[in-house]
């Protein structure tokens, strides 16, 4: 071959990248920055660090319809492998611009590429999602269909070998939604984005009636109703901040320990600041997050569902610079009973944490869980043993913290009895089979505000304290709360299996992760 001929296929595919790199065209990528809304190559940039993003299949094309090539640029997805943080992660960037981003098979193969080559090579996957669902004249019929569907056994596999994160943007039907479902962690924007299994449009003509978009996967049913999402932000550039804070604190796969840095020197803050919190009387609440906030390195709280499950507080944190998650009872809600949405975020939180190394600390003060009509048609026997199930399998080194109270089975699903490393008592802890008031009213027949009840309820709350379990060393420790962060901080590196270099077992590798 002659060396003009060279030059002139170079040529050629230099005009072939660059007719790629169009994306949808000048006029669509207008009408995105007219609205405020990046495009898939800004997303991209926000997201990984400077000049790390090396593409693969950016000449693919829509491969069901000839006469599609040339409007399928990337067939809609941007993908490849970049770094974040100077770690490698495998990305794939959704093109609204390019057919509403729907997934044929040639973006699905490509998809398929960098989510299988993530998880075998041991980095992070992640997924930034705004699309319209399967590209339908590709999907529809017999071979549309045995071409599209099904024909990936691993598509919907999780086994947690490395992290997987989601970003939710705008329009998120079909893949976006299951993605994003299959993540360790979601974080959505809350302006005009919806996440939903199809559209309101298909939905509405679905089932004969008009939806309204917010009511079928607008942000706020996400935060307080169904929990499938676990942060929600302002702006493009937030979602992408997210989800490098989150990776931050993860592994790059499940055989490896989370990245520790060294701390700053204000980390550690003035610990007698608990005190100022923990109210004096038993049945005044407060704010465990605060607490949390004093107890955990300065400014490295990264909470995870706030607005759902609000019982209870779970986060990822750094304590003298080594990741730890966080499980927490919250009396601020509901005095911090375990309520089917506080478990299920429990539960949840619970298995990320044991699949990716990460140490966890359980800060308890609850009353039990949460009982009643409503509890029961949610199903609580089954969610409070799936608790137990989760809580009985963990392998990280974990510790638990009875700060209050801390009353019946929910004592033991929130790492309770043998169901840690090591449980340890603030002086003020109580614990019983039932909330003391209840139990006075149950054994000697007497209620508040009546003759005799003082002396019976003072009887039973004596027995209630936690020096009696420290006696016959059913919990380890009774310390000040103000000694926990250098307590907890030293039997970590206890509990750190040094045959294993602290890589837990992952018993709960394949749990489901949205349900």
């Amino acid at each position: 071959m002659k060396i003009t001929e060279i030059t002139k296929l170079n040529d050629d595919l230099d005009r072939r990248r660059e007719k790629a790199s169009r994306m949808g065209g000048p006029e669509k990528l207008k009408k995105r920055k007219e609205k405020g809304i990046l495009n898939a190559e800004e997303r991209l940039n926000a997201l990984v660090d400077p000049g790390s993003f090396i593409e693969t299949g950016l000449l693919g094309v829509s491969s069901m319809f000839k006469e599609d090539e040339d409007k399928t640029p990337r067939d809609g997805k941007i993908t490849g492998f970049a770094k974040i943080d100077g770690r490698d992660v495998g990305v794939v960037v959704y093109d609204f611009t390019v057919k509403g981003a729907t997934t044929s098979p040639t973006s699905g193969k490509k998809m398929g590429h960098i989510r299988s080559t993530a998880t075998k090579k041991g980095f992070p996957f992640i997924h930034i999602g705004e699309s319209s669902g399967a590209r339908l004249p590709d999907a529809q019929g017999s071979r549309g269909m045995g071409t599209m569907l099904g024909t990936d056994p691993t598509q919907f596999l999780r086994t947690r070998e490395t992290p997987w994160a989601a970003g939710l943007l705008d329009t998120c039907f079909g893949s976006s939604a299951w993605n994003a479902c299959l993540s360790d962690f979601a974080v959505m924007r809350k302006k005009d984005t919806i996440m939903s299994v199809s559209s309101p449009r298909l939905v509405s003509m679905a089932i004969g009636e008009k939806v309204d978009s917010a009511e079928l996967g607008g942000w706020r049913l996400h935060a307080d109703v169904t929990g499938l999402v676990d942060r929600f932000v302002d702006t493009d550039e937030e979602v992408m901040q997210d989800i490098r804070k989150f990776l931050s604190y993860m592994p790059s796969h499940n055989r490896e320990l989370p990245p520790e840095i060294t701390p700053a020197e204000d980390a550690a803050q003035d610990q007698t600041k608990i005190l100022d919190v923990l109210p004096e009387s038993r049945t005044q609440i407060y704010d465990m997050r605060k607490i949390i906030a004093v107890f955990a390195d300065k400014g490295s709280v990264f909470e995870f569902r706030a607005r759902f499950g609000k019982p209870v507080f779970v986060a990822l944190a750094r304590l003298y610079g080594k990741v730890i998650g966080i499980m927490a009872n919250n009396p601020f809600f509901g005095g911090g009973a375990l309520s089917a949405e506080a478990i299920r975020k429990l539960i949840d939180f619970q298995v990320m944490c044991d699949s990716f190394n990460i140490p966890i600390i359980r800060f308890m003060d609850t009353p039990g869980f949460v009982v009643g009509t409503d509890a029961e048609r949610k199903g609580a026997p089954g969610w409070i043993m799936n608790f137990m199930h989760a809580t009985s399998l963990v392998t990280v080194p974990n510790i638990t913290i009875l700060c209050r109270k801390g009353y019946g089975r929910a004592y033991v699903a929130m790492g309770g009895g043998s169901n840690n490393d090591e449980m340890i008592a603030w002086p003020m802890a109580e614990i019983s089979f039932m909330d003391p008031v209840y139990a006075t009213k149950v054994v000697h027949n007497v209620s508040p505000g009546e003759e005799g009840f003082e002396e019976a309820f003072a009887h039973i709350q004596k027995n209630n304290e936690i020096w009696e379990m420290a006696k016959i060393y059913a919990v380890k420790n009774v310390i000040k709360p103000q000694e926990t962060r250098d307590y907890v901080s030293r039997m970590l590196d206890i509990y750190r299996s040094r045959k294993t270099n602290g890589i837990g077992e992952h018993l709960m590798k394949t749990w489901p992760t949205s349900y």
